[in-house]
């Protein structure tokens, strides 16, 4: 074969490499090809303008001499933009990969340089290590499915309600102490305003008591959000149409298990993600521990809090209940062989490895009907 065809052959395989640097108001785009000497080519575009992308594309081929059938590979960091990017460049037949932020090669400096065109460029020079094999450079993220995405809503938004009023209660029991009041919010809290007195014998002041009414209307209205999100999930459980409703609804059929933790456990694990084996679904609750041994050295790190801090949170919550309601299950036995009579630091560890094992064993009860040793089911109504 001689030059000019092997050159020709290159030059029809060559694939255009783009890196995203996204931003609220501007999105920097870094394109290249395999030669290693090549500069990229960096150019700046409106955020979400996909008519733009689309022209630089079709520019950065000409530019770089690659045929206007190139394959194109992208890559982007997870952040505020979700997934329909990578929904609208895999549309386009472009092979494109959501990177995990924090797993991103990094310089230890104190001091680096740091703008959206050097991180585009770094990005971009990962994407080819991680196309020529070095699977190690960074951690891809799994996209899911649209119908996916919008299954894990409910219990999202349940969370974010729950937080909301307790945000508010907490304010507005902060104004009652700032003049000596301690009250209950019952029902009546804003017909009783007009005759509470501060802590040194004055009325109310007005201006306080219409802040507290309009305080106490914003928690009412959340209040009946809340209703009707706690209705909306029973209901969808009850129903079990979908898939996130009969996993919850077999969760359900366990002891200790509630319709919040197994709505949550539904919607973010078995409902809507596969799992390959227990290591994947326990690097995912973040709930692994993190070990760091070098040379003589030995510190313990605590657990990885990986994935979403709602999921742990609720994971220890059900670890304490599977406590109190499963006491003959094999891990309530062998945490009360291990940590019952332990101090308050050990249990607390070990109610983390209890929360670890009891996902697992919930997985198998999801995946295989395995019921977790020694669990009682709930009676059939």
């Amino acid at each position: 074969m001689t030059e000019t065809a092997r050159a020709l052959e290159s030059t029809a395989s060559a694939s255009l490499y783009v890196a995203f640097e996204l931003g609220s108001t501007k999105w920097v785009l870094a394109c290249t090809t395999e030669q290693t000497t090549q500069r990229p080519r960096l150019r700046q575009v409106a955020a979400g303008d996909m008519a733009a992308v689309d022209r630089e594309f079709t520019l950065a081929k000409v530019k770089l001499g690659l045929p206007a059938a190139s394959a194109v590979r992208s890559c982007y960091e997870a952040g505020r933009d979700g997934f329909w990017l990578h929904r609208w460049l895999t549309g386009r037949g472009v092979s494109n990969v959501v990177v995990d932020s924090s797993s991103i090669e990094v310089n230890r400096r104190a001091r680096r340089a740091k703008t959206d065109r050097l991180d585009a460029s770094r990005l971009l020079a990962l994407l080819r290590r991680w196309t020529a094999g070095e699977r190690r450079v960074w951690s891809v993220v799994h996209v899911p499915t649209p119908e996916a995405e919008a299954a894990r809503h409910l219990p999202r938004e349940l969370a974010t309600v729950r937080t909301d009023r307790t945000r508010i209660r907490s304010r507005i029991a902060g104004l009652l102490a700032t003049q000596g009041i301690r009250c209950a919010l019952t029902r009546r809290f804003t017909e009783r305003l007009s005759d509470l007195t501060t802590g040194d014998g004055r009325p109310l002041a007005p201006a306080f008591q219409d802040r507290l009414a309009r305080e106490w209307t914003q928690l009412q209205t959340i209040e009946a959000r809340l209703a009707a999100l706690e209705a909306a999930q029973v209901r969808r459980i009850t129903a079990a149409e979908d898939a996130v409703g009969r996993v919850a609804q077999q969760l359900c059929r366990l002891r200790g298990v509630g319709e919040t933790s197994a709505s949550l456990y539904s919607a973010e694990l078995f409902a809507t993600r596969t799992f390959r084996n227990t290591r994947q679904l326990g690097a995912l609750t973040g709930l692994v521990p993190v070990p760091y041994r070098s040379d003589q050295r030995v510190q313990d790190q605590g657990i990885s809090k990986a994935g979403r801090a709602e999921l742990r949170r609720v994971s220890i919550q059900l670890a304490w209940c599977w406590l109190r309601w499963q006491p003959d299950s094999g891990l309530a036995s062998w945490f009360m062989e291990r940590f019952g009579r332990a101090g308050g630091r050990s249990r607390r560890i070990g109610i983390v490895a209890v929360a670890r094992r009891l996902v697992i064993a919930l997985w198998r009860f999801v995946e295989h009907g395995v019921v977790p040793q020694g669990a009682q089911l709930k009676p059939v109504n």
